[in-house]
């Protein structure tokens, strides 16, 4: 059953402020999909998620990225939390194999938010299934490996780019993503 994907990051100054600019740059090392139609959409929460958004904004394809870190800045106080719901390109199975936009969340959380992690950005990847092969789906080795790819490569720009205490790949089940691709993996005898 898929499991929900997230990475984490825990900013070394946690005043408001320094996160957004920590946000601003991780929003800069995110590669948005050049495939959506739609482009990024922003909301700012206060509290906690059950309360409706103070603020909810879309914004054109290929936005400026400053723009949507200067509007959330008009909301954004320690107990708040800002998140855009946007799209990465990654390989998806729908009967083929084909190059599509996928929904990620991006979020940035005030230090006085009620977040469960306690962690100040975060990343929802959405499904682990994306990332990992999928016995009987062919060519879901080779599009897996190319998604994981992807992943990688962005929470290595994002650890080398951003001033983080910590950060974390982690799954909503709690299960280590690392274990889970290696059992995928095994079942296609590669090593």
């Amino acid at each position: 059953m898929p499991d929900r994907l997230y990475f984490s990051c825990w900013v070394k100054d946690r005043r408001t402020q320094p996160v957004l600019h920590q946000y601003q740059k991780m929003l800069e090392l995110f590669p948005l999909s050049k495939l959506a139609k739609r482009g990024p959409v922003l909301r700012v929460y206060a509290l906690e998620h059950t309360e409706p958004p103070l603020c909810e904004l879309e914004f054109p394809v290929a936005p400026d990225m400053g723009a949507i870190v200067d509007a959330a800045r008009e909301f954004m106080l320690a107990d708040c939390a800002c998140e855009i719901d946007a799209a990465w390109d990654l390989w998806d199975y729908e009967g083929e194999w084909k190059l599509a936009p996928v929904q990620v969340m991006l979020a940035c959380y005030g230090p006085e938010f009620d977040n469960e992690v306690g962690d100040h950005l975060r990343i929802e990847f959405g499904p682990d299934a994306r990332f990992l092969p999928s016995a009987g789906v062919e060519g879901s080795l080779r599009m897996g490996e190319s998604n994981l790819k992807s992943l990688l490569r962005l929470t290595g720009e994002l650890e080398s780019g951003l001033e983080v205490e910590r950060r974390q790949l982690w799954s909503e089940s709690g299960a280590n993503f690392a274990d889970v691709l290696k059992q995928a993996v095994g079942a296609y005898h590669v090593n």
